[in-house]
């Protein structure tokens, strides 16, 4: 186990504060969807909305390293996006290092991945997608059942890509849709890295939960802002700044109504069970996945290495980009 002594320097905190908001918004939304049970799909409210939002997500993939390729994967519940950056010749060692499938946390898509990219590129072919029932290019047709059919899905992604063994990596939301993917699939997981997941480890936090009612509320934007900052440990200031990620962010949020289930905690049994190699990187400074809490359950349960990273917070693959951009390549390698 590692905990780090040195304090991150915080970058996109806006990122940090929208990403915060909107995971306490699924878990508000999933509340209040309980007077209305109906099994649905996601979907844009407008088609005004849908462009606003496309013109954001242009704007940000417009950052990013250009793809190899774009596949549109056809599953049982909708259509995944997903984007692929090949090995160069020497970063492929021969077809012996099994690609990579970044999963992205809620109302981020594969743009997320934009700080961490630069430094995997070339050593292994990397994936990145869109989650089905939200934000992105992604499409659902048929309702998820429960919070494990995002694992379905997931794998039929991986079949249709023909891939048979991947090292996967998700964040947050995606964090948890990666765990309940392994803990169904463990034979097509090479190597489980979970930054920030959330709800799989540990519950968020109960402030979590009251900061975040104030953005259901019809309270002033001031009190929203509030809100958001303390969800994300930031101030009031950054909530308000403004990115071409944070925009792409903030519309998918305000025009697109996910379909999807709060994510569940994983039973101590069913965490033994998991054989693969599972690497999980928790923020030291407001977590939304437990924190030193969540380190010390996954240590107990002989998850390792187990990293808090003090200065960062939920937005923790952006703000330690540099030392994971050095570190999960080495341990991809360590588990081929």
């Amino acid at each position: 186990m590692s905990d780090r002594t040195s304090r991150r320097p915080r970058r996109r905190q806006v990122l940090l504060a929208l990403g915060a908001l909107l995971v306490a918004w699924l878990v508000v939304d999933k509340a209040v969807a309980i007077l209305a049970p109906e099994a649905t799909v996601g979907h844009w409210r407008s088609q005004e909305g849908y462009g606003a939002y496309l013109d954001a997500y242009q704007d940000v993939m417009a950052t990013l390293p250009a793809p190899t390729r774009t596949h549109d994967v056809m599953t049982e519940y909708g259509s995944a996006r997903v984007y692929e950056w090949a090995a160069d010749e020497e970063g492929s060692r021969g077809g012996d290092a099994a690609p990579v499938m970044l999963v992205p946390g809620i109302s981020s898509g594969a743009p997320m991945w934009g700080e961490n990219l630069v430094h995997w590129i070339g050593q292994r072919t990397l994936y990145a997608m869109d989650a089905i029932g939200d934000a992105g290019m992604s499409t659902q047709s048929v309702p998820f059942g429960s919070f494990d059919d995002q694992g379905a899905w997931v794998e039929q992604v991986l079949a249709g890509l023909e891939l048979d063994r991947v090292h996967m990596v998700g964040h947050s939301f995606g964090g948890a849709v990666a765990t309940v993917h392994a803990l169904e699939h463990p034979g097509r997981v090479a190597s489980l890295t979970l930054l920030e997941p959330v709800m799989v480890v540990r519950g968020m936090p109960a402030s979590t939960y009251l900061w975040s009612s104030l953005l259901l509320l019809p309270v002033p934007q001031s009190w929203k802002d509030r809100g958001m900052a303390e969800i994300g440990g930031i101030t009031v200031e950054e909530v308000r700044e403004r990115t071409p990620m944070s925009v792409m962010i903030d519309e998918g949020s305000r025009h697109h109504s996910s379909a999807t289930f709060v994510p569940r905690t994983l039973t101590d049994e069913e965490w033994r069970s998991m054989r693969m190699p599972v690497r999980i990187d928790l923020a030291g400074d407001s977590s939304l996945a437990g924190g030193e809490e969540a380190a010390d359950r996954a240590r107990e349960l002989g998850r390792e290495p187990v990293t808090v990273w003090p200065g960062t917070t939920h937005s923790l693959p952006m703000q330690a980009a540099e030392e994971l951009g050095t570190e999960l390549p080495a341990y991809w390698a360590a588990h081929d």
